[in-house]
């Protein structure tokens, strides 16, 4: 069975002041945690196993997670002295995360995607299959060109953004030493030997990045009527 991991280590310094007392992964979007809604998603597709990174105020977001049983999880967490950003914190969680491709999603995303579809995907050795969507305002110029089901810097295609849900193949992390490192610079090698794969995410999403951001997510779910 597929393992996941959410990422829920960041400081949410745009999102201050809220973040100042709360951990970004716990602020709420229609009345339920960001953190509990991946959560319950991921045990609805039948994920059983999930490691979350925490290092700003950590303490609350291991607290709020306890052991994971209250969903029908096993909850491994991973601490970090200080962020060590996405793929510094996928290196350091790697012996929890095992040697099968494993589920990572950005805690400080919304989305309603169901997982179970997920579970079958396999990325190629070394590599990664990411969900994308279309560019935010805030990120206009994308992360990578789509292009029949390949992800690469500049293709035929339309550039999309990183939507912070993939499925990562655990060798893409492979000899690199711990310590703070930056995502981005590991997708672009498996871009560029072709084994950076992605479709489009058919789900509602939200960056939820911002204090107005946040807001306007919950103005939007109140008037559809969401829980």
């Amino acid at each position: 069975m597929m393992r996941a991991m959410v990422l829920a280590a960041g400081e949410g310094r745009r999102m201050r002041p809220l973040t100042q007392r709360v951990p970004k992964p716990l602020l709420q979007v229609a009345g339920l945690p960001l953190l509990e809604r991946h959560l319950r998603a991921l045990a609805k597709a039948g994920i059983e196993s999930v490691v979350v990174n925490v290092s700003w105020l950590g303490e609350q977001i291991i607290a709020f997670c306890g052991d994971g049983q209250q969903w029908g999880l096993d909850i491994a967490m991973s601490v970090e002295e200080t962020p060590l950003e996405t793929a510094g914190g996928i290196i350091q969680a790697r012996d929890l995360l095992g040697a099968e491709p494993f589920l990572v999603i950005s805690a400080d995303v919304y989305t309603d995607l169901d997982f179970t579809p997920l579970l079958s995907i396999r990325p190629a050795c070394g590599g990664a299959h990411l969900f994308m969507v279309d560019n935010p305002a805030h990120h206009p110029g994308g992360d990578f060109v789509l292009w029949q089901g390949r992800l690469s810097l500049d293709g035929r295609g339309e550039p999309m953004t990183y939507s912070g849900v993939g499925i990562f193949c655990p060798t893409l992390f492979s000899g690199y030493e711990a310590g703070k490192r930056a995502l981005r610079p590991l997708l672009e090698i498996a871009a560029q030997s072709g084994k950076l794969t992605g479709e489009p995410l058919n789900a509602t999403w939200c960056d939820v990045g911002t204090p107005e951001r946040l807001d306007a997510l919950n103005a939007q779910m109140a008037v559809v009527g969401h829980h």
